[in-house]
């Protein structure tokens, strides 16, 4: 009876135990599912904030681009007060507006004139137009104040019709125009305009003053204001090109401003929600998508973009089973760990028998673990490949898009100047501050190209070893030393950009924290391995300081080296400087050896000096 009391004893404890391990092994496991989920969920969430924003800045500079069109037009009064309607004519032919602004649709100036001067106006207008339009007065009907009249509306075959119009009839575009007159900045109303192309329209204005008059503040700039500049633009071609690289149904696009009600007899500046461009009017509100709200526009009234993509899309495949994959993984550690457990409680025999077989479980275990590194190793190497291919590919496009259109820029600008230098001393000046800026625009261009992809890698490791060190004492004033036999070392793309990297990394941990006074730099050439040995005479790293959480630096170097099949071994004493000694394999990796002399950067041997 005894031994059956026991027997029963320990199968209920069996159960038991069986129970709550498997409570345990579900508890572990949904918790990493929530968590891995909600992890996923955050970086997915991320990127879509990082292509929202990218949306935002691709409009707001096609919006800064029409803006700086008004300033030119603005500028093109400074020249000559009483522009004729067929120079204004010719400088919009020369803008070319259909291939560099295909979004704007007409571009105009509205003369300023008071009511005392109407009819002078009219007259004068209708002298110029010289019998076409013998008709001409100001529209709409009725005596006013003041007025702000289309005078000259390009391309005319197009927009004749609407000389005469007077833009403060309407309420709303007159606020926009006083706002305009008194800061001296581009604006808009917020209401729709007419253009030829379907969809919505908008426009922006600039005010136009007279040259040679003090624009310090509001009386002085009402003073000079002879009119305002505008153009009319599609929305749906500002948008055009924007979401062409995203998912097209379940990305979604709207673009919505404040508009006033212009009621009959209603109380001026009352405003409503007007949506603008919606590349899916007909879809309904979903929960599962990420939304971002954010403004683009110029200074005074600007606009909003609603944002959308569904969540479903910001997810890769490898994001959707992840969370159940770990979820399954910690239903089995735990599992084995409690199992682990029970079988250490249990009886001296039962654990050899037990740990006999998880001996095979465990090199399996190994196996896998082993796989798992190298595949994480291979992921880091593909990683940092799409990384530098990335960086070159933006370096390119940077240098043949925005270089191209900045010299461009700056030949108009140049030219522009030269024309200017003896009958328009201001304008002369404005156009020799805007070649100045532009030059330093091309300087920091250059910059950031050199920053991502330096060219000199192209001319060989040893090549561009020598000016990241020249370019590193220039900057840092640290005397550095170039230790190699002389021969020009080409290798691989991969294998130079690792190198350099290295280098930039080892100098930068220098000027940052080594306090060193001196570098040295040896490049050399085995049978077997490119080795490149960087040392310094800092204060050395503290114990410990290499794993540091949150320093990165020497980890990364260390992992680089791996990626390539090398070594990487790292020495450092206090207060007698760090070396870092890299070894890449010469297989797969040396492509070609150009004989010369040995050379040393430094001749003086400034690093054992100091």
């Amino acid at each position: 009876m005894g031994m059956t009391a026991d027997f029963i004893a320990t199968i209920r404890a069996i159960k038991l135990g069986s129970w709550l391990g498997a409570l345990l092994s579900l508890g572990v496991g949904a918790g990493l599912h929530i968590s891995t989920s909600r992890a996923i969920e955050h970086d997915s969430h991320e990127r879509f904030l990082h292509m929202a924003r990218t949306v935002q800045s691709i409009l707001d500079g096609r919006i800064k681009t029409y803006a700086d069109l008004l300033r030119g037009a603005s500028a093109l009064f400074l020249t000559d007060e009483n522009l004729s309607r067929q120079q204004f004519q010719q400088y919009v032919v020369g803008l070319d507006l259909s291939n560099h602004f295909p979004g704007v649709e007409t571009i105009n100036f509205a003369r300023y004139v008071s009511d005392a001067g109407r009819t002078a106006f009219e007259e004068q207008v209708r002298s110029e137009l010289d019998g076409r339009q013998h008709a001409f007065r100001i529209q709409p009907e009725g005596r006013r104040p003041e007025y702000t009249v289309l005078t000259f509306v390009e391309p005319n075959q197009a927009w004749n019709n609407r000389l005469g119009m007077d833009l403060q009839a309407r309420p709303a575009v007159a606020l926009a125009l006083a706002h305009s007159r008194d800061t001296g900045e581009a604006s808009t109303s917020g209401t729709r305009v007419a253009i030829r192309s379907s969809g919505s329209g908008l426009g922006m204005r600039m005010p136009v003053y007279r040259p040679a008059m003090p624009l310090g503040d509001v009386a002085q700039r009402r003073a000079a204001y002879i009119g305002s500049v505008g153009i009319g633009f599609s929305v749906e071609r500002l948008a055009q090109g924007v979401l062409d690289n995203m998912p097209k149904h379940t990305t979604r696009l709207v673009i919505s401003g404040m508009s006033p009600v212009e009621e009959p007899g209603g109380p001026p500046g009352v405003y409503k929600r007007t949506v603008f461009f919606d590349n899916h009017p007909d879809a309904a509100d979903d929960p599962g998508v990420f939304r971002a709200l954010l403004p683009v526009g110029v200074s005074g009234r600007g606009w909003d973009i609603d944002f959308r993509i569904s969540k479903r899309d910001m997810y890769s495949e490898l994001d959707i089973y992840l969370p159940w994959v770990a979820m399954l993984a910690g239903m089995v550690g735990t599992s084995l760990l409690y199992a682990l457990y029970q079988t250490l409680s249990s009886s001296r025999r039962r654990a050899i028998e037990l740990a006999e077989e998880m001996t095979g479980e465990l090199r399996a275990s190994e196996a896998k673990l082993q796989k798992t590194n190298d595949n994480l190793r291979r992921l880091a190497a593909h990683a940092e490949t799409i990384k530098e291919s990335e960086r070159k590919r933006i370096a390119r496009e940077i240098h043949d898009d925005l270089g191209q259109n900045l010299l461009a820029l700056r030949i108009e600008a140049d030219l522009l100047a030269s024309r200017t230098s003896g009958r328009h001393p201001r304008l002369h000046a404005r156009a020799r501050w805007t070649l100045e800026q532009i030059d330093a625009t091309i300087k920091s261009v250059r910059q950031i190209i050199n920053d991502l992809r330096p060219h000199v890698l192209d001319l060989g490791l040893t090549a561009a070893v020598d000016w990241q060190i020249a370019e590193f004492q220039r900057r840092t004033g640290i005397a550095c030393e170039l230790v190699s036999d002389g021969r020009e070392l080409h290798v691989s793309d991969r294998c130079a950009t690792t190198l350099f990297r290295i280098l930039q990394e080892s100098l930068t941990n220098v000027s940052r924290h080594a306090r060193a006074t001196g570098v040295r730099v040896e490049l050399a050439l085995d049978e077997e391995s490119i080795t490149m040995t960087v040392s310094d005479n800092g204060i050395g790293l503290n114990k410990g300081g290499g794993q540091k959480p949150g320093s990165f630096g020497l980890v990364g170097i260390e992992e680089r080296v791996r990626i390539l099949g090398g070594k990487c071994v790292i020495t450092s004493r206090p207060n007698a400087g760090t070396t870092v000694h890299v070894a890449i394999p010469v297989a797969d990796n040396l492509l070609s050896v150009v004989p010369g002399t040995p050379a040393v950067a430094s001749p003086a041997k400034a690093f054992e000096s100091l």
